[in-house]
């Protein structure tokens, strides 16, 4: 797949997979919303090290603070205390406009609910992401769709696809920028079985090539069993970490 030139944090990210050093390092991490008497502390006292291309899966109830984790490392919030460090590179330290090219270049978002553009097409839904990140945008497109499996459909527009089939183009819009951080905020949790079966497989399958390190959040303890490794939370605070020794497929996958 052709690509734009790298940016500084992507080239780092790409140096620590060569390297072994962490694609992700939290050290210390909290985040507290508001202040005094009203203050609510939704992390605390994190420390966690992902290495590249591990898909882990961040495990709890609501309010355990597995969003509230997601939006630091994915640049949309600020934490509190302590430092996320991505391919060796606070991103605390980074300027406006770097943190912006971080949140463009470095980081793809799938979330729950596919927010896709009614009127465009799958393949132009791609695209709009696809102009922000280089050259060649309706190309690099049509291989993102062709990875996720929906090259037959990217003429069709969202309200001609199936729930998993929207799910698909939401998670090829967040590839086709190759970040090595992809973040999947409860990706299966409007699907049914089969559908959602279909969206892990496509995750798993990225983690395995290699190309990026998967961070997916979900309250469905069914869905660790297919990772590399499993981290609980609760109440803020990582309670436990479990390596999967013999992940499952997601075809196999009940719930």
């Amino acid at each position: 797949m052709s690509r734009h030139p790298p940016s500084d944090l992507e080239a780092a990210a790409e140096a620590a997979a060569a390297s072994g050093y962490p694609a992700l390092q939290l050290e210390g991490v909290g985040r507290t919303y508001g202040s005094g008497p009203a203050a609510v502390q939704a992390l605390k006292d994190v420390d966690l090290v992902i290495r590249p291309g591990e898909f882990v899966v961040l495990l709890g109830p609501s309010g355990s603070g597995k969003t509230t984790l997601l939006n630091l490392v994915g640049g949309i919030e600020e934490p509190s205390e302590g430092r996320v460090v991505v391919a060796g590179n606070d991103i605390e330290t980074l300027s406006a406009k770097e943190r912006t090219a971080y949140r463009r270049d470095s980081v793809g978002f799938v979330f729950q609910f596919f927010n896709l553009v009614p009127t465009l097409t799958a393949l132009e839904n791609v695209e709009i992401i696809a102009e922000l990140a280089g050259e060649d945008p309706a190309q690099r497109s049509r291989e993102a769709l062709d990875k996720v499996g929906l090259s037959e459909v990217a003429d069709r527009f969202p309200g001609q696809l199936s729930g998993g089939q929207q799910q698909r183009v939401a998670i090829a819009r967040a590839i086709v920028k190759e970040p090595p951080l992809l973040l999947c905020d409860e990706p299966t949790g409007s699907l049914d079985l089969a559908t959602g079966r279909q969206v892990l497989a496509v995750l798993r399958a990225l983690a395995r090539e290699g190309h990026h390190t998967v961070l997916l959040v979900t309250h469905n303890s069914t869905i660790a069993s297919m990772a590399d490794r499993v981290v609980w939370l609760h109440s803020g605070a990582v309670t436990r970490q479990e390596r999967v020794e013999a992940p499952v497929e997601a075809r196999d996958l009940e719930w």
